[in-house]
């Protein structure tokens, strides 16, 4: 079988001859410190990594040439150096002032999108569904894809978690509260330029095999937004976007939010979207998803990434928890977020040992 056939069963509830290995990714300080655990230089990204480790995903799989959000993007740029920091702007247009070589998060000085015109501005420069670039050869993707036996994804982006990087969490929050209709009208346009990619670019009869969403909407304790706005604003929006990619062959749809998701989970599944990703083990646990969802939702992630810092004895652990949860199907295990530097490579190297045996 192919990686794309096993990928495929698997989230069609089928049996597949073994699953696919795939992980999350690494962050670059964990590469860093890797090179001096024994990681070759060579690897300088999470596509080499993932390659030298002969991973099948995710950060190698294939997708749609199709550039969501933002384009063009804002430049990313270094505006100012402050010893050990620096002042940058951000892709999403913000200015944040953030340390050298971390991956921590940064502090933000100010948003792209903080008032009416802010927004319009931004709409009309680059949120324009016909602007020249922003697709690419899509059918020639697809057929390299196949070509190669991957999976092929379709980024259909997100709701809230774009709004909240263009806008900041507590401006996005307030406005939610005093100006729900500005909030409306900006998910209003991001929905409708998702169906317009989709109708005009994104070929029938399953020839794309997952859509991909970010949301990052919630923290350790919960949503970041009611779940009642959630329902109205949101969920028929995703419903929209999920009906038009099933049209197209499409029905995995892959929700990628940390934190404690519980509260959004029966919204998302109304809306459409069926997958959770990466199930941040700390406060979301796959088998509480399983128990009480069942086959109605699909699994992706959800390995404890304390386990890997812990050692050997934590790592089988965790593996022998979440084996039976793999045997009942329509899960792929991989670790709840990129590995952090605090794992050393020789407990990564030998968690990918361990995993493969309940793959």
């Amino acid at each position: 079988m192919t990686i794309r056939e096993r990928f495929n069963k698997v989230f069609r509830w089928e049996r597949p001859d073994r699953l696919p290995d795939m992980e999350f990714g690494y962050w670059d300080k964990t590469i860093a410190v890797w090179h001096d655990q024994g990681l070759p230089a060579a690897c300088r990204d999470n596509k080499d990594v993932e390659r030298h480790l002969g991973l099948e995903g995710l950060e190698i799989m294939p997708e749609a040439p199709i550039k969501r959000g933002l384009f063009p993007e804002f430049e990313e740029k270094t505006i100012e150096r402050r010893g050990e920091r620096r002042i940058v702007q951000t892709k999403d247009g913000a200015l944040t002032e953030m340390l050298d070589y971390d991956s921590s998060m940064p502090k933000f000085l100010k948003f792209a999108i903080e008032t009416r015109e802010d927004w319009e501005r931004v709409r009309d420069e680059r949120l324009d569904p016909d602007e020249a670039g922003r697709v690419g050869d899509v059918r020639a993707a697809v057929e390299a894809a196949h070509a190669d036996g991957m999976p092929i994804l379709f980024h259909c982006g997100s709701l809230y978690g774009w709004l909240r990087d263009w806008m900041g969490l507590e401006n996005l929050s307030i406005a939610l509260i005093t100006d729900r209709d500005w909030v409306e009208e900006m998910m209003e346009h991001i929905t409708r330029m998702d169906l317009e990619l989709i109708e005009r670019h994104i070929p029938g009869g399953g020839a794309i095999d997952v859509a991909w969403w970010w949301e990052d909407m919630c923290y350790n304790h919960g949503p970041l937004m009611s779940p009642k706005l959630f329902e109205a604003l949101m969920v028929p929006r995703y419903k929209r976007i999920t009906d038009a990619l099933k049209a197209k062959g499409i029905f995995v749809n892959v929700l990628d939010c940390d934190g404690r998701i519980y509260d959004l989970v029966p919204g998302w599944l109304r809306g459409g979207i069926n997958c959770m990703f990466p199930i941040e083990a700390a406060h979301t646990d796959p088998w509480k998803l399983r128990n009480n969802y069942g086959s109605d939702v699909l699994l992706l992630g959800g390995v404890d990434k304390r386990a890997l810092i812990s050692g050997r004895e934590a790592i089988d652990r965790e593996l022998e928890k979440l084996h039976p949860l793999v045997e009942r199907g329509g899960y792929l295990p991989c670790v709840d977020h990129r590995v952090p530097p605090d794992v050393t490579y020789a407990n990564y190297l030998y968690y990918l040992e361990k995993k493969k045996a309940i793959l």
